[in-house]
């Protein structure tokens, strides 16, 4: 029998697309119209920015702490984050949390490992491309990785709080971002 899935969400897009992948690969796995169980908890984004802004990981442990709670009361067996970013402040909750996690990382670096790549390409917020989330996990897997320059960085950071989290009715930036898997497509197979 499938586990309840616990997701402890940060923006709307993220946690949208984790459920859809849940609900779509699940009936792949366990038949037609089928997948696991699945709770869903989030706070305002506005409340994890608050925290983001200024650096306070901790804060940010806190709401994800508060989900967690909420979502094992719910009955999920585990928890997944389908946000990148917020992974920064997992190592804060992980040992107190009511529930086992998976970590974001983690994962990636496993699947990698298991399609024998060497090399991967971080693309995100800025606190994600800049923070420790992936190094640390891909370094203890023995992968490398690579980020863009500090333009590019700056630039996708903007297309992903502006327009995607904003729904900015700019969308002819996102057409952009062929140049950003390009850049890190030639500096990840370069190297």
């Amino acid at each position: 029998m499938a586990q309840h899935i616990g997701i402890v969400a940060c923006s709307a897009e993220g946690a949208a697309l984790c459920y859809r992948t849940i609900c779509l690969e699940g009936a792949e796995l366990l038949g037609r119209h089928n997948h696991p169980e699945v709770s869903l908890h989030t706070h305002p984004l506005a409340e994890y920015m608050k925290y983001i802004d200024q650096g306070d990981w901790t804060g940010v442990a806190e709401l994800m702490m508060s989900s967690a709670e909420k979502l094992a009361r719910a009955g999920a067996d585990f928890l997944i984050c389908p946000d990148n970013t917020i992974h920064q402040a997992f190592d804060l909750i992980a040992h107190r949390s009511p529930r086992p996690w998976l970590h974001i990382a983690e994962e990636v670096a496993k699947e990698s490992k298991r399609c024998h790549f060497k090399r991967l390409g971080v693309l995100g917020t800025r606190y994600l491309m800049e923070g420790p989330v992936y190094p640390e996990k891909l370094k203890a897997a023995g992968l490398e990785h690579r980020i863009p320059d500090e333009n590019e960085r700056s630039r996708l950071n903007q297309i992903i709080f502006n327009e995607l989290c904003m729904r900015s009715s700019c969308r002819g930036r996102w057409r952009t971002l062929p140049k950003s898997f390009e850049y890190l497509r030639t500096m990840v197979v370069m190297l």
